[in-house]
């Protein structure tokens, strides 16, 4: 009974003395068993994978050129957290994928995605290869409107995920979260946590 109860007390202890986990803004989907597979080409034409952008923080949105709000409204504040992070933010690779490859070509996502920062990455491909990427990173999309006339709108998953240095998917962002709070968690990232 006593050796028991040295057990339980030495196991508590040495958990009270450990480090905590991090404590993010964005949920927390480390181990999460999706987000894998990413075989798109950027806007400047050279094909990309994940392994790419090894040993940097990584953040993924999908959207589109033509959306109205959320996803200039997503770059804008990827590029002010880029601001916020200052020279770390060298070690950051913000991607855009579009789910709009009938009308967002690569020179278009060229012209659109480096308006926000010079460092952003437009990344397109065909029909079946973005709804392979989709589908891996569980992105809802889908057209509305005037699908025939090319006068519409794309429905669409508006989260970011970001990816540690060592290339595991750890932070899902919900759309509207603020700079300070996406730059906070991408520093920690980069520290190692």
């Amino acid at each position: 009974m006593l050796r028991s109860l040295i057990v339980a007390a030495t196991v508590l202890l040495v958990g009270a003395c450990a480090e905590p986990p991090p404590s993010f803004h964005a949920t927390d989907i480390t181990g999460a068993d999706y987000g894998k597979t990413l075989a798109l080409d950027d806007h400047n034409g050279t094909p990309r994978t994940l392994a790419d952008f090894s040993g940097k923080v990584v953040t993924i949105f999908f959207g589109y050129t033509q959306c109205p709000d959320v996803c200039p409204t997503n770059l804008s504040t990827m590029s002010e957290v880029m601001r916020k992070l200052g020279p770390e933010a060298d070690k950051v690779q913000v991607l855009f994928v579009t789910v709009d490859p009938e009308r967002d070509t690569a020179e278009l996502l060229a012209q659109y995605v480096p308006v926000f920062d010079k460092r952003f990455l437009g990344l397109v491909g065909d029909l079946d290869a973005t709804a392979a990427v989709a589908k891996d990173f569980r992105v809802f999309y889908r057209k509305s409107g005037d699908t025939e006339g090319g006068n519409y709108t794309v429905d669409h998953s508006a989260g970011t995920y970001v990816f540690d240095p060592s290339g595991k998917l750890r932070l899902y962002v919900k759309h509207g979260e603020t700079a300070d709070n996406i730059s906070e968690d991408i520093g920690r990232l980069l520290a190692g946590r």
